[in-house]
């Protein structure tokens, strides 16, 4: 299955894992790469230190392509950047914040380089900023989103018409179908988050995989757009901030509910009622906890017996 983006990172097939806060470690990182895909270890749940030690594992665990995803308004993201280097991590991908910041840094230590995205301006942007491809990830995402509400289906054709580097689409993909669906629409590979959280490797505490396997349609919002947009699996939490808002809430009355750990102590702790549980809308077709390679596979079946079916 070569193209441009297994070409671009080596890999066997055009399927990145996303680098998820509290989900993606290094376990589930190298399953990922061990199964011809591209695995992200997640930073911006870790402490520098531990991220170190996560790659530091998964280089034992895997001698296929990994890489590290860093969200820019991490607070040591210095030290993070450095460690990446000093560790020879040759596979970045950066979110959150401007390109440009980090881009160059990278590209003169021989480090790939990919910005997350939800519009065709920041698409853009990143292009001009010289990153080697973007992800354009639709409303659809589980966790922190885009303010432009613009659905996966939507946004990969138009970023397509503009962009000349490789696209990634992100958003509602857990499937072949889903990933056959991007490509047609002008995707060179696909980024899946929500199906990888479901799987034996993922660091997720065990209540929250069971809590996404049991998600339905309907079951997820996106809310919190005053301080950072992320989609939600509606509980108790999320119940007591919609009842804030019909306060007509400030944005330090938001930040104060919120508080800190929300989502360490909901996704990695497992407190399904008080903790951020961050999931896509494509929850609804995640139906069963399997390992990580199992989940490759089959997304690889499904592709290809659905492109000999439509195509």
């Amino acid at each position: 299955m070569k193209n441009s983006i297994t070409n671009l990172f080596n890999i066997q097939y055009p399927i990145i894992q996303a680098g998820m806060v509290w989900n993606s470690g290094w376990k589930l990182a190298s399953a990922v790469s061990n199964a011809g895909g591209l695995g992200l270890i997640g930073a911006g749940s870790m402490y520098p230190d531990v991220l170190r030690e996560h790659i530091q594992k998964c280089k034992k665990a895997t001698q296929k392509p990994f890489g590290v995803n860093v969200p820019m308004l991490y607070p040591n993201i210095e030290e993070i950047m450095q460690i990446i280097v000093e560790e020879g991590v040759k596979i970045v991908f950066t979110s959150a914040g401007n390109p440009k910041t980090w881009t160059s840094f990278l590209h003169e230590n021989g480090i790939t380089v990919v910005h997350v995205v939800s519009s065709v301006k920041f698409a853009l942007k990143s292009e001009l900023a010289g990153v080697d491809a973007v992800v354009a990830e639709g409303f659809e995402a589980g966790g922190h989103n885009g303010r432009e509400e613009t659905t996966t289906f939507t946004l990969i054709p138009m970023v397509k018409e503009k962009l000349k580097i490789p696209l990634i689409a992100a958003g509602g993909i857990a499937t072949g179908r889903g990933m056959l669906a991007a490509m047609v629409l002008g995707a060179d590979g696909v980024q899946i988050g929500s199906r990888f959280v479901a799987s034996n490797e993922s660091s997720a505490h065990l209540n929250f995989k069971e809590k996404v396997v049991n998600t339905n349609d309907g079951e997820t919002l996106l809310t919190l757009k005053e301080l950072a947009p992320v989609r939600l699996i509606k509980n108790k939490f999320f119940n007591e901030l919609q009842e804030l808002y019909q306060q007509k809430p400030t944005v330090e009355q938001l930040k104060e509910k919120l508080g800190r750990s929300r989502a360490k102590k909901g996704m990695f702790e497992g407190d399904l009622d008080d903790g951020e549980l961050e999931i896509g809308q494509i929850a609804g077709l995640i139906h069963e906890i399997k390992p990580a390679a199992e989940i490759v596979k089959e997304i690889v079946a499904e592709f290809t017996e659905a492109k000999k079916s439509f195509c």
